[in-house]
């Protein structure tokens, strides 16, 4: 996938890259509802954490970390929204909501998988931990960061809602989508017990992990958002059955894509080291994939693993060798194409604008490739 174009000058040098349209939209929503976010919570900041030094760091570690990601969810809740309608500054602050709402999610997510990194930095309950270090308090460090990062996380979500009513957008909108919005962070809490419940599980079905990877991930990255954008500018529930079968292909292709990642992404990439999911024992599809398609002395040394303490690095190496043996990354190779292809069909029973197709098919590929 070319994001952009060289244009080359007679005497062979180049001038600078000039990016496609869809490129330049996409990085047009990112840096609008990037700067609507900032600009919500310096205003929350100063409301609630300007009242004295204990409270300061919460305030920085909030204001890193909502600068930090690629804004996937809000550039899909405005090309839904773009499905009916013309994108408005209200429309871009109520897209910032769903960021907040994914920062809620990512900050507790990394305290459940005790991950030091997040976008190649240390993850908020790292952080909270080295300033209750560097402050000599008393009690666990690392405790007080987990409980810190979990409250951070807290204040997420309530502010995600707090910018989605006060984005502008009219009350009758609200009230349409506030159910649908409800639902949405439901759907994610439940999802996230479930992909508990999994990892304490041994051997998960992939059925299992598939449903979780849909309501924990597919449907608040990918569904909700491009429903809630598309249903704020008043799409027909037509339309809204349509983008909801895209949603659903592009979501789990994009769990599919994170799971991949998740075991053999560059950190340069990922912002995490190789085999994270691995080292966090988590239950995702590829390695639930590994242990069916793999061979019975295979999946004997991967049980032997499995209940090992603590992966060092030559564990990991051969565990990765493992799963990139049995067939297993292949396997989710060809289902996210698969959901893809889904996905970008059900785009062409719609009778959308040009224009917010491309936008659509757009997002779905770069959901699938994400090596940008």
């Amino acid at each position: 996938m070319c994001a952009a174009t060289r244009v080359d000058t007679a005497d062979g040098g180049a001038l600078a890259a000039v990016a496609d349209p869809l490129t330049r939209w996409r990085e047009q929503v990112r840096d609008e509802v990037e700067a609507a976010v900032a600009e919500f919570v310096e205003r929350r900041r100063r409301e609630h954490l300007g009242r004295g030094p204990d409270v300061d760091v919460l305030g920085q570690v909030l204001t890193d970390f909502v600068a930090g990601g690629k804004y996937v969810r809000s550039a899909f809740l405005l090309a839904g929204w773009g499905c009916v309608a013309e994108s408005t500054p209200a429309a871009v602050r109520a897209a910032g909501s769903v960021e907040l709402l994914h920062c809620f999610a990512l900050l507790q997510d990394d305290v459940m998988d005790g991950s030091d990194l997040r976008r190649g930095r240390p993850t908020a309950h790292v952080l909270f931990a080295r300033w209750h270090r560097r402050r000599a308090l008393s009690g666990s460090a690392e405790r007080f960061g987990e409980s810190a990062a979990v409250l951070a996380g807290d204040l997420c979500l309530v502010w995600a809602e707090q910018m989605l009513r006060e984005s502008g957008v009219d009350a009758a909108a609200l009230a349409r989508v506030l159910p649908r919005y409800d639902r949405m962070r439901s759907e994610l809490a439940v999802g996230q017990f479930r992909d508990l419940v999994n990892d304490a599980r041994r051997q998960p079905s992939l059925d299992d992990v598939r449903e979780v990877a849909r309501a924990k991930t597919g449907d608040y990255t990918v569904r909700g958002p491009v429903e809630l954008g598309a249903e704020l500018a008043g799409a027909p529930p037509a339309l809204l059955a349509t983008l909801g079968r895209y949603g659903d292909a592009i979501g789990e292709a994009f769990q599919l894509r994170d799971d991949l990642l998740g075991l053999f992404g560059k950190p340069e990439v990922t912002g995490k080291p190789v085999g994270e999911d691995l080292l966090a024992r988590k239950a995702t599809s590829v390695m639930v994939l590994a242990r069916e398609l793999a061979g019975v002395r295979s999946r004997r040394e991967l049980a032997r693993m499995d209940v090992l303490e603590r992966l060092e690095p030559s564990d990991v190496e051969r565990y990765l060798a493992i799963v990139d043996g049995s067939g297993a990354r292949e396997r989710a190779e060809r289902l996210i194409d698969q959901r893809l292809g889904e996905g970008l069909a059900a785009l062409d029973e719609a009778n959308l604008p040009a224009r917010a197709r491309a936008r659509l098919a757009h997002l779905a590929r770069l959901c699938c490739d994400r090596n940008q």
